[in-house]
């Protein structure tokens, strides 16, 4: 059950715990949608290989290469439609929005990323979506420390850990804060094992 929210800034806040219920499922599901979509390590338009590994589910999923960082119908690696998303996992995102204040989100796109020992996410802002709808983000295995910054690169970076089973949610005025994810430290979760899944539920028209 979730704990009270944990307000992190105007218009972003932490469900501490509110996944923990759901998480052997969709677990199973995000290897299932693997097999149908499978990990990978992208390029970024720069010409570098990012450390998380991803993969995508519903009407389309986020990608990146030299042509730059866009949102497909198509998976470039299969050439077949991306996965279609979870119903559980929709109404897992739409219910943690309506807690955060958020009603009427309607996510059409989930982006899950993998995590192993020593892979980040860097500092970015969130403005591949056409739509300025929240961001609903769900932590599963390793603990990952969530950097949280500013509207600006240069803000303060604030360092805030989170555990398996947390669901952050930011729109509003935060909705392009710069926020990222430090090196990931090595360990072994009951339920992932040397891993960590992040799966960040977004509108993207």
């Amino acid at each position: 059950m979730a704990m009270r929210p944990e307000w992190l800034d105007d218009g972003a806040v932490i469900l501490r715990g509110h996944a923990t219920a759901h998480a052997a499922r969709m677990i199973a599901e995000i290897r299932r949608i693997a097999c149908l979509a499978p990990f990978r390590r992208m390029t970024t338009p720069g010409g570098g290989v990012m450390s998380v590994a991803m993969t995508c589910c519903g009407a389309r999923g986020w990608c990146s290469d030299a042509r730059g960082y866009r949102y497909v119908a198509v998976d470039p690696r299969t050439g077949q439609p991306w996965p279609a998303m979870p119903e559980t996992w929709r109404g897992l995102a739409i219910t943690a929005a309506r807690a955060a204040g958020y009603d009427g989100f309607e996510p059409d796109s989930c982006l899950i990323n993998g995590y192993r020992p020593g892979a980040r996410m860097g500092l970015h802002q969130d403005r591949d979506e056409r739509s300025d709808a929240p961001v609903v983000s769900v932590s599963f295995g390793l603990p990952a420390i969530f950097q949280w910054g500013g509207v600006r690169r240069t803000d303060p970076l604030r360092r805030i850990p989170l555990l398996h089973g947390d669901v952050v949610i930011w729109g509003g005025a935060s909705r392009y804060v710069f926020h990222g994810i430090a090196p990931l430290r090595a360990g072994a979760h009951a339920v992932t094992g040397s891993c960590r899944y992040n799966l960040t539920f977004r509108r993207t028209l």
